[in-house]
């Protein structure tokens, strides 16, 4: 009886191993033409109401339907500006009477093309009346088409550096060029396309993600069934017809070079381009102006560069079989609604527009005012799907690339693309820190209306969903240690704060004894920082902050009078901008004028314009060597009794030596970093590695220069 038992139990637990390890995947998909039938459509993607009566290229939905004998999922990704989530709602429930797909299962995106027709409406364009429901019924027929063609499949995985083919397009503005908003006020410190004039800017205001993401899918004789490709590069534009922008183009290209010929008996291929994470993006790197006489990209020539990068990645895919998992969460998110005085100054510019369609941006935020008041809060969907090792991961919203990098980098799947725009569209959520810089991304409206800690709130709700569906715990990120980390540890640092983090207020000690500084406001995370090569490995990217009126804080209490702080920092501003471009450290009570502490910047203006400076309340004393902006530079600051030292990138002989008397040395336990301690002339750039050590210390033992 015992062993029949346990022959019992174990055939049970095979039967459970087989099911979960070896189902049966199956894949299906197709591609239905959704342009639309009567013209003219009212367009998304402008500020005000904009019609078109021709097309350029096909609007089309292209579906992909997953089952493993136990889930049924499918994925339709719609040649679309945004769709809301109602729509969609009714869309699924649609699409799930005509399929076995629960509405749960379904995950639906739009590629943002701003070329489409209106689905939703938006800023001054009202969503299309006549093609709202064709689009519903075309949604749901790629759907039901996609699982019609299921058959026997594996999936593989992917991924390029497409880097060359995206950057950002929204950059921090000097604080003496702070642009006005729709209502009057100046706060706009950063802004869309702002970097296309240098003198107005003083860097990006974030990272990109130069991942271009494939999840491939063939059938188990090799024929190649679907490929779901996601990129963060918000559309190309330049078209004047009804188009499907470059996302139409690169799926389409994909079906050219992948299976140009259709085999007999069997669903053509299916290529599809979903959005990733762009909020902040553009094709644009502003950082590397034209050449003159070189010619524009076209949409062709960017579609086609894009193409010859993912077939690259496409070639060298393996595939597997795959069990499937998907979760999905729920959750209501309050707007920002306009204050008294705002609404009665919105009230009265809608009073005296009348029937008529807005005209001016004005106009138009004053509408998108009364709106968000009215309807107070709104509900949103975020979803998680895996599908073997690889999982998906989506968000509502026009996020910002720093938004993926955060779920790509703590999934517990390496394997990870972010889908943006999916299942609702309820505009911009740019990470809270990013509100407080102002511009376009952040004006209340229904294009970027949801409450400050919207970001972090869905970001978190997709990592939960991403655990639930892996079945295990989320990666921490931590920085990789190169032979610059190193050395710094080796040399044994009181407090090493690397600055690579998502977010703020703390930035953490790497050296182990817990002194953890804090940032203040107006910090930009997670940007480009100095010497990858040495700081990180295996291609990792270094990162720093970037700093746009906000400093770095951090208490020393046991520090004497000999000690060095080691740092790399990048200068944002022109020097001729003001008369200090800016502090690096300085040490002295908050608040104060700093007389009794000491002060190391860069000059600006008259004043040593571009070199390193000295201050300790009643002597400047300036460095020989210019510093050129954007540039990542090394500093060492030796106390070393009443001895000062300030050496510049690794050279023996310092740029500053001078002695302080000893009634003037600082015993203020306070160091600020990127900023002096009364507030003034904070540093408008990025810090990145600062270490601090209890004793003096030689730049050869810190500085690592560049390879040849």
């Amino acid at each position: 009886m015992k062993s029949t038992l346990v022959f019992v139990a174990t055939l049970a637990l095979l039967g459970t191993f087989s099911e979960n390890l070896f189902a049966q995947l199956r894949a299906g998909a197709a591609v239905v033409d959704a342009t639309p039938i009567q013209f003219p459509v009212f367009v998304n993607g402008g500020m005000t109401s904009r019609s078109l009566d021709f097309v350029t290229s096909k609007i089309n939905v292209r579906a992909v339907v997953l089952d493993d004998g136990k889930t049924r999922l499918g994925i339709a990704v719609v040649d679309s500006c945004m769709m809301p989530r109602p729509f969609l709602d009714e869309v699924k429930q649609l699409a799930s009477q005509r399929t076995g797909i629960r509405p749960d299962r379904m995950l639906i995106s739009a590629t943002h093309t701003h070329s489409a027709p209106a689905s939703m409406s938006c800023l001054g364009t009202d969503a299309d009346p006549t093609y709202v429901p064709y689009l519903r019924e075309k949604i749901a027929e790629a759907l039901a088409n996609a699982e019609a063609n299921l058959e026997p499949a594996q999936v593989g995985w992917a991924v390029a550096n497409a880097a060359d083919y995206t950057a950002v397009r929204r950059w921090i503005r000097r604080p003496d060029r702070v642009a006005e908003d729709p209502f009057g006020n100046l706060t706009v410190r950063a802004n869309m396309h702002a970097g296309r004039n240098w003198d107005d800017v003083t860097g990006e205001s974030g990272p990109e993600d130069p991942d271009l993401s494939l999840i491939s899918f063939h059938s188990t004789d090799g024929r190649p069934i679907a490929l779901l490709a996601n990129f963060s590069m918000h559309y190309f534009s330049g078209e004047r017809g009804l188009s499907a922008d470059y996302f139409g183009l690169f799926s389409d290209g994909l079906r050219a070079r992948i299976a140009p010929q259709e085999s007999a008996g069997h669903a053509p291929f299916v290529g599809i381009m979903s959005h990733g994470c762009s909020g902040d993006i553009w094709r644009r790197d502003y950082r590397n102006p034209p050449t003159p006489g070189t010619e524009e990209p076209t949409i062709d020539s960017f579609a086609n560069g894009l193409l010859d990068t993912a077939m690259k990645a496409y070639e060298s895919i393996s595939y597997e079989d795959a069990n499937l998992a998907m979760a999905e969460t729920r959750m209501e998110l309050k707007y920002r609604v306009a204050d008294k005085q705002r609404l009665e100054w919105a009230q009265r510019i809608v009073d005296s527009i009348g029937d008529r369609l807005p005209k001016t941006t004005e106009e138009v935020y004053a509408k998108e005012q009364l709106i968000l008041h009215e309807r107070q809060a709104t509900e949103i969907v975020v979803q998680a799907i895996r599908i073997g090792n690889i999982a998906i991961a989506t968000t509502p919203n026009e996020t910002y690339a720093l938004t993926g990098l955060k779920l790509k980098l703590q999934s517990p799947l390496p394997k990870t693309m972010v889908i943006e725009l999916a299942n609702g569209g309820d505009g911009y959520i740019p990470p809270p820190e990013q509100h407080l810089l102002g511009g376009y991304n952040t004006w209340a409206a229904r294009s970027a209306g949801l409450e400050v800690h919207a970001e972090p709130k869905i970001v978190e709700a997709a990592i939960q969903l991403l655990e639930d569906v892996a079945e295990q715990p989320r990666r921490t990120f931590r920085q990789s240690h190169g032979e610059a980390v190193g050395a710094i540890l080796a040399a044994k640092p009181i407090a090493y704060w690397r600055l690579d983090e998502f977010a703020g207020p703390i930035a953490s000690d790497s050296s182990g004894h817990n002194l953890h500084a804090v940032y203040d406001a107006k910090v930009a995370y997670f940007l480009g920082g100095p010497r990858s090569d040495a700081f990180c490995t295996d291609g990792e990217e270094n990162r720093a902050a970037h700093l746009a009126g906000g400093r770095l804080q951090a208490r020393i209490e046991s520090l004497g009078e000999h000690y060095a702080i080691s740092m790399w920092f990048w200068n944002g501003l022109p020097t001729d901008a003001r008369d200090v471009s800016g502090w690096l450290i300085s040490r002295g009570p908050a608040f104060s004028r700093g007389e009794s502490g000491e002060h190391v910047g860069v000059g600006g203006g008259e004043n040593h314009p571009g070199k390193i400076m000295f201050h300790n309340g009643t002597t400047v004393v300036a460095g020989r060597t210019s510093i050129e902006r954007w540039t990542w530079n090394h500093l060492l600051f030796v106390c070393d009794g009443v001895h000062r030292r300030v050496y510049l990138n690794g050279e023996e002989t310092p740029e500053i030596d001078t002695v302080v008397s000893g009634d003037n040395r600082p015993e203020p336990p306070t160091f600020f970093f990127g900023g002096h301690c009364s507030g003034d002339s904070s540093w408008e750039g990025r810090l990145d590695e600062i270490a601090i050590f209890d004793r003096p210390m030689a730049p050869s033992k810190l500085y690592i220069p560049p390879a040849n």
